[in-house]
Order: structure tokens, then C-alpha cells, then sequence
């Protein structure tokens, strides 16, 4: 993790307030007894204080296993996060565990497998180097938890310093050909428990262009990554927006062509 990169952005006590925030959330998380807001003085107050923050948490939870980038439109900056193995990757079919979880959030998504090293440099990587790298795309389902009791009353810096609140990650079979597929064509459906709870069309708030989100953070996200590694996963944004399981349910996201993902919470 490149904690440091954050940490320098900030100033030494704003680097002590996100310490202290980062002890409480990953306390909440640990022990799933979550908290409603951080303490006013210890909020992030800007993007770095988030990142910083979110660092500290994803030190706290390591090893890293990829990255979640999205963006609210598809001309607007990304914003990103990793994703420690502590919430749990698993492959199409598996049972959830049910520790540490609470939310059991869902949203489809479609990520992509680095099967080559995409090391921090100065000059920037092209799009194609970057295509290169990647070794296969997967439909997926990104699992959300939160040390916040309700993620819908948390300000966005604070959810963002939560690691967007990432919980865990999973991922269905390797798409064929999928470098030929216009994704403007690509729709959803997400189910839990056999019932619809969203269907779409191209319904990524950062557009059907998932490339730009990968790029993005091999050049402009490396001073936090530290560069991107062979074998780390990179989720590129929510396709359905998030839902919410219970204990025992059965979720699946399926793509008109990416195919699809399923698992089922203990």
C-alpha cells in the first residue's frame, strides 16, 4: 500500500485524526457493532484525508487483492479504493461466510484479471499497454459492508475513507472474446432470493467504457497503489446500484453477455 503517498498530502495532526478514525471504523467492522457518523472532529474534510484514511484502513485489513474504481458519469474522475482480502474473494458458486457480516450489500459488476505487473512510472501507460496486462474479464458481484450503521446518512467523504465500502468480491467464469464486445449493448439483471431487484441497459454510472477506469488507475491512482501487480482484480463500477441481502439468501448477477455470478450468503 502506498500509505505513505497519502500520508504526505497531509498535515501531521490531520494525519493523527485520520488515525483515530481509522482505529474507530475498523473496531466497528472487527466486531460488526457499527457506529452512525465519526466523531465531527475526526470526518475527513477533503479527498486526501479520505485516501489517507482509507489507506489506513486497508493497512489495517491486508493483504490487498485489487482495486474498486467507478466514477458518477462517464466524464468525471474516478475515485478508488482497494480491496483487502479480509472481506473474503470468491469464485461463482461459493457460500458467503457469514463473520463480519452485517449488510450482505450486492452490486453487479465487471472486472478484470492483471496478468502482468503495471509497475509505478513517470511516463504514463497507454491504453493498450494497459490491455495488455489484463489476462481476462469476468462478470463479478462486489460485496459491500460498512463500519457505518446506515451508509445512506455517512457524508461521501466519509464512506469513501470506509473503502467505499468494500466488504468482499466475487467473480464468475472468463468471458470469451470480450475485447470485441461493445459494452454500450451489455444490460443486467440481479436477482436475490429468485426475485428481480434490477434490471438494466448500459446502466454504469461511469459509462460502458470500463478501459478508462483500468488506465486511469495504473497512471493517475499509482502514487497510492504503489502500481498495479499480476493477480490483483480490478472492479470497475457498479452496473445495478446497491441491494441488500439477508442471511441465508441466494444472489445472482447476470449480464446479456458477460455471463453471470451467483453465490449465497451464510
Amino acid at each position: 500500500m502506498a500509505t505513505k503517498a497519502a500520508e504526505e498530502k497531509i498535515s501531521t495532526f490531520d494525519n493523527d485524526r485520520m488515525r483515530q478514525a481509522a482505529e474507530l471504523l475498523l473496531k466497528a467492522r472487527r466486531e460488526v457493532m457499527p457506529i452512525h457518523e465519526l466523531p465531527e472532529k475526526l470526518r475527513p474534510g477533503t479527498l486526501e484525508e479520505a485516501y489517507a484514511l482509507q489507506d489506513m484502513m486497508a493497512e489495517g485489513l491486508s493483504p490487498i487483492g485489487g482495486w474498486k474504481v467507478g466514477a458518477p458519469t462517464p466524464e468525471a474522475t474516478p475515485v478508488f479504493s482497494a480491496m483487502p482480502l479480509w472481506g473474503g474473494f470468491a469464485a461463482s458458486g461459493d457460500r458467503i461466510a457469514g463473520a463480519f457480516k452485517r449488510l450482505r450489500g450486492v452490486e453487479a459488476e465487471i472486472a478484470f484479471l492483471l496478468g502482468k505487473d503495471l509497475p509505478h512510472r513517470i511516463k504514463p501507460y497507454s491504453r493498450e499497454e494497459v490491455v495488455d496486462a489484463i489476462a481476462s474479464a469476468h462478470p463479478a458481484i462486489e460485496l459491500l459492508e460498512s463500519g457505518y450503521f446506515d451508509v445512506d446518512k455517512v457524508d461521501r467523504l466519509s464512506l469513501i475513507g470506509d473503502l467505499q465500502m468494500n466488504g468482499g468480491f466475487a467473480t464468475g467464469a472468463a468471458v470469451p472474446g470480450w475485447r470485441d464486445y461493445d459494452l454500450a449493448d451489455e444490460s443486467v439483471t440481479v436477482t436475490i432470493d429468485g426475485k428481480v431487484v434490477f434490471e438494466g441497459k448500459a446502466s454504469n454510472t461511469a459509462g460502458t467504457d470500463l478501459l478508462r477506469m483500468v488506465v486511469w488507475l495504473a497512471n493517475e491512482g499509482a502514487h497510492r497503489t504503489g502500481g498495479l501487480k499480476s493477480g490483483q482484480w480490478i472492479t470497475t463500477g457498479s452496473w445495478s446500484g446497491k441491494a441488500f441481502a439477508k442471511a441465508g439468501s441466494s444472489v445472482e448477477a447476470r449480464f446479456s453477455r458477460f455471463g453471470a455470478v451467483n453465490l449465497k450468503f451464510e
